[in-house]
Order: structure tokens, then sequence, then C-alpha cells
């Protein structure tokens, strides 16, 4: 019988009489046997399809012997930087070093290296030599193109090249790791897979290039130089690559670097509601693995992420809001895949037989909760469009605004015996609440699905900044709130609402962060957290960050649109000090801020 666990160690494989893996696992993370982790989902999937799977998680990477425990995989090696991109993960906004790793064991920062899947890859060429490499995940799939990169100030090659890889899965992998691993099995080589959807591979003949349906990017000399014209092609690319996310229209990518050229294929068609169901259903123990319960240097055991996730259900992914500063639709994409009432239901069941249940449902959601389908008909036959947007600043009037649903779904898993609370935690977009007419929804979440305070989003307080995050304009938000409070009076209830702000979002001047400050003044909330705007690659406003340009706006000669961006780290220090003016050590900051924008007269108005 299969031990509960996948093979971590060669003790493992010789007690399930395994003398060679089909593939090896190589991830950032430690080892979660649970569905928000990508090792355990796709080494489930592939076990369900007859593979034989092994990880090696977090390994020591400075130790080629690390990566030599479960042998050389007869098929190859999978590599992932983890849940995060690796320099997300090791660092904050502002470049420091991050004192914790929630995915790490005990939750302790370190074992993770820069530029993760680079250094993994090159450990397993040392330790296996012509050994076949896939890539994959959030690092990877943000990073598929030439890129901007934060920590470095520089603009990158893809990370396929970079790496060394043989092939680079982007995207949510269900469809493109089980097509690849049949491919491999009949022993076509890692290099020579160039027809499977969200794939990306490289050549370096012109010849070998397809013909048909092909979009040529900008070449990687032509947008890597820090010089205008370098980043208004850049811009373009960013533009071009957006427009082409959707599996149904999008086109194949190719970019040329020096010599070679990276040929994106189009995205993985979506899962269909019986093969999320499938996914999410596999048998997962959703568990940490039994070597973090002994302590780790910090005397913690276990794994800090699965807390965050153990007694949540996952109901849909995609995401049509497209926030600028959000890269899920560059990973994901637009459309909304979601799992039926009575898989979601099944889970539910099994929650509430888990020893550590006490009744309570912490989510029930995706990337945004209240999206449970397509935002139009259209989009199941021809895709999202490609230059329109479906919600953002003025949503699309063929945009279905439908809660019917997901209410069903909620009061479904409320009626679960065992069942006590179901909290929706992850996000609400509420200007798509704000949509409907039918109040139902809003109703039951105020009712049944929050735990004394509702976090929310609204970003900022200036239009013209939310318009730059495709964000709904700053009155949407004050209509909610104001909605909010009212319905809670009629229940009798008074649950807070805690909105979330960031600062220094190219477009953001001195001048913005003081209307934030005067706004949360009148309003009597001072955040106790404000996030610092973070360039990470595959979002918009990284792009707006990098270039200085709006990639959307342009005048009537072409030229895009200059847009103010904050960029030393004093400034990011002022801006965020007004958005959090109540707290003292931010009062010299403040005034500062003020004197530099000319308003020192706001001083004694702010305290």
């Amino acid at each position: 019988m299969s031990k509960p666990f996948l093979p971590v160690t060669k003790q493992d494989l010789i007690e399930e009489g395994i003398e060679e893996l089909d593939f090896v696992f190589v991830t950032g993370d430690s080892y979660v046997d649970h569905s928000s982790f990508a090792a355990a989902l796709l080494g489930r999937l592939l076990q369900a399809n007859g593979y034989t799977v092994g990880i090696i998680p977090q390994p020591d990477y400075k130790n080629v012997e690390s990566f030599k425990v479960l042998g050389r995989p007869k098929l190859a090696f999978l590599v992932s930087a983890g849940a995060m991109d690796s320099m997300v993960s090791n660092y904050t906004a502002n470049n420091k070093p991050r004192s914790s790793d929630s995915y790490a064991h005990g939750g302790v920062a370190g074992h993770r290296p820069d530029r993760a899947i680079i250094t993994y890859c090159s450990k397993i060429r040392e330790a296996f030599k012509g050994a076949q490499i896939l890539i994959g995940g959030i690092e990877a799939s943000l990073r598929r193109t030439t890129h901007y990169d934060y920590w470095s100030n520089t603009v990158k090659h893809s990370i396929l090249l970079d790496s060394k890889a043989d092939l680079l899965m982007y995207g949510m992998g269900e469809h493109s790791i089980l097509e690849i691993a049949s491919l491999l099995k009949s022993g076509v080589k890692a290099r020579d897979i160039r027809n499977v959807r969200g794939t990306v591979w490289f050549t370096g003949k012109e010849s070998e290039i397809p013909q048909e349906n092909v979009l040529r990017l900008p070449a990687f000399e032509e947008i890597s130089k820090n010089t205008d014209e370098c980043k208004k092609n850049f811009a373009r690319s960013f533009v071009m690559q957006e427009e082409n996310t959707d599996a149904l229209n999008a086109k194949i990518l190719v970019e040329q670097a020096e010599q070679r050229y990276i040929v994106q294929m189009p995205p993985a068609l979506p899962l269909s509601t019986e093969e999320f169901d499938f996914v999410q259903e596999l048998p997962f123990t959703r568990r940490y693995h039994p070597m973090y319960d002994k302590p780790a240097e910090n005397g913690k055991c276990g794994v800090p992420a699965l807390e965050e996730v153990k007694f949540s259900l996952v109901s849909a992914r995609g995401c049509y809001g497209c926030c600028s500063f959000c890269a899920i639709t560059f990973h994901q994409g637009r459309r909304i895949q979601s799992r039926s009432h009575e898989s979601l239901v099944r889970e539910a069941v099994e929650l509430t037989k888990d020893k550590d249940f006490k009744g309570y449902i912490h989510d029930v959601g995706g990337p945004t909760a209240n999206f449970r389908f397509d935002a139009c008909e259209k989009q199941k036959t021809s895709g999202a469009c490609k230059n329109k947007q479906c919600l953002g600043v003025t949503p699309c009037k063929n945009l279905k605004v439908d809660h019917k649903d997901y209410v069903e779904l909620l009061g479904k898993l409320r009626a679960v015996p065992g069942v006590k609370k179901v909290f929706i935690r992850s996000g609400i977009r509420f200007d798509y609440l704000m949509m409907d007419k039918d109040k139902t929804f809003f109703n039951d979440l105020v009712k049944y699905h929050i735990s004394g305070q509702l976090k929310v989003a609204p970003e900022h307080v200036s239009d013209k900044v939310l318009k730059l995050m495709r964000k709904s304009t700053h009155q949407v938000y004050e209509n909610f709130s104001k909605e909010y409070g009212e319905i809670n009076k009629k229940f009798g209830l008074k649950q807070y609402l805690v909105p979330y702000y960031i600062a220094c979002h190219p477009g953001a001047t001195l001048d913005d962060a003081i209307e934030t400050a005067l706004y949360l003044k009148k309003t009597k909330f001072v955040p106790d957290q404000v996030q610092d705007f973070y360039p990470t690659p595959g979002s918009l406003s990284t792009c707006m960050y990098y270039t200085g340009l709006d990639p959307y706006d342009k005048d009537s000669e072409g030229n895009y649109k200059k847009i103010y961006v904050a960029r030393g780290a004093r400034e990011r220090k002022l801006q965020r000090a007004l958005l959090q003016f109540n707290k003292p050590e931010n009062r010299a900051l403040v005034k500062e801020a003020l004197i530099a924008a000319n308003r020192k007269d706001l001083f004694n108005v702010l305290y």
C-alpha cells in the first residue's frame, strides 16, 4: 500500500518498491500535501495518471548532494521556485530581506535562494549531466519573456534562457503537464516539444519558428537598454503580450534574443468544471510532511502557510478584474473556472472530519471570491476581448452581474452538519457587488460571512491613480461603505470595514498621498498596514514603473503619455507616512512631505 505522502527520501522509494521515479519535483516550498501547493497538486495529478513522482522540497541549494537524494528521474526534473517568486519571497517592497518565510519549515527565512529556478537548474545540471529539466510555477510564468527585474533594476532575458532549462510551462499547468508527460514517455525529448499549449520553447534557427498565427514581439535588444526608445518598445511589447493571454484567441508569440528565439505557445485551455473538481479532490492528506513535526532552527514546527488554507475552499480561479498591479490574469487568465457545488460540499464534509476543525470554514473563493462565471457569454466561444476591460473604471455593458449561484453555494455550505460559520476572506470586488440590483448576496455577506470586519481594497482615493490601477472610482467605494453600514444597522451588527491602500503606485504623487491622508482623517480610519507598491514581473503597473509611460494612453501622434513615478526610497517613505500619519514615528516625515508639496498649512489639519 502506498504511503500517504509522495516520496521525499531514498528510503521512501525502497519501501514503495520504486527503482526509478518518472519525475522529481524540486520546489522552493516545504512539502505540504494540499491542493494550494503546486508540487503536491501536480504530483498527485501525475500519480493519478500512472506516473511515479518524488519531491525535493527546499533543498540545500549550496550542496549538490541534496539534489541527488531521489536519483535521476526517468523522464524529467520539474523545477519551481514555489508559490511565490523567490525574490518577492526573500525581499520586501523596499528591497530589505524578509525575516520569515511562511512556506518554509517553522517559517524560517533563508532556505529559498534568490532566483531559485536558475539556482536549482544549475545544481541539477551539476548533479546529473544531460538531465531533462522543465520549469514552471509563478516565477517561471511571469518571467517567461524579457522582463524588468526590480531587484537588479535591469531588463532580463526570458528565464528559460537564463536557467538553461529545456522547456517552460506557464499558467496553471494541469493540461500542459499531462500532455508533456505523455510525449516524454513516448520518447520525445523535452527540447523537441513544440506544440503544447501553455509552454515556451526556444530555438536558434529562424527556420524552426512557426509561420501561422504568429506575432513577433520587439527583440530583446530593442527593449533591454535604458533608453527612451527601448522603454517605448518595452511598453509596446507588454501590450502585445497582455492582448494575447486568452486561450481562444491568443497568437503564438516570438521574441528574439541575440541569436536565439523564444516561442510562446497559446495558453492552455481552461479546466472544465469536471476537471477542476477532479484535481481539487485528489487524495491529499491536507497536512505538511511529518519531517516538519520536529522543531526548525527557531524552535517552531510545521509550515505556517498551511494554516491560511487548511480549512478554506477553492471555488474558482482566473480573474477578469485585471487590476494593473496584479499579475493573476497574466498567469491564470481572465476566464473564470469554477468548481461544482457538489464537489465543494464534499470537500466541506471532509473538513468536518478533521480533528482540528472547529466548525469554521475560513474562506470560499479564488482570486476574486464573488466571481463564479465568465464575464459574458461571448467569452465561452471567442475568449476575452483583447482591447476591452470587463470591469475596471467603466464596466463593459456586456458584463453579467449575478451572485445567485454564489449565494446558493454558500447556503449549501452553511447547511453542512458540523459547519458553524462560513467566512469569505479572499478579495470581494465591491464594485461588482454594487452593480448587482439584487441585494441578497450583500445582505448574506453581512449577516453570515464576516467575522467582525470585512477587508476590502479601494487601493487609493485619487481617481487619477485609480484609473491607472484599473479600479473603480472612489465614489463607488463611498457608496459601498455607506450601504455596508446601513445593512449592518438593519441586522443590529457592528462589523467594520478594513480598507487596504497602496502607496507609491505609478502615477501617484505626494499630492495624491496628501489627498488620501485627508480622506482618512475625515473618516477617522488610519490603516495599520499600507502596501508599498511592489514592481513584480508580469504586471501593467511594473511596466509603468520601469518605463514611466502609460502603455494604453497615446496622443494623436502615437506617443505614450508619461506618468510620474516615485522611485527614490525617501519619497516612497514620505508617501507611506502620509497614509499612516497617526503613527508618532511618522510625524516628522509627514511634516517633511507637506513642506515638499508646499502644503505646510495642512499639518494642523492632520494633527
